[in-house]
């Protein structure tokens, strides 16, 4: 196998890895008792965990999108 194949195929599986585990990581966060005070609202806790996890998804997604054009050509 090619170096940029192989590459591009890193890149693909470790898009794929942030794609499927950061919402699995949300929604255990969600259902932490830190994740909200007595009056239901969001606390920061759970502010920074949805920001953490949107950024990483977003990183994800490119990330996987420049394997998939790497393999493309």
């Amino acid at each position: 196998m090619q170096l940029p194949v192989f590459a591009a195929l890193v890149l693909i599986v470790a898009g794929v890895w942030s794609l499927v585990v950061w919402p699995q990581f949300l929604r255990r966060v969600m259902k932490d008792p830190r994740a909200r005070d007595g009056a239901g609202k969001a606390t920061k806790f759970l502010t920074v965990h949805v920001v953490l996890v949107s950024i990483s998804m977003v990183l994800g997604l490119a990330t996987a999108v420049i394997g998939v054009l790497g393999l493309l050509g």
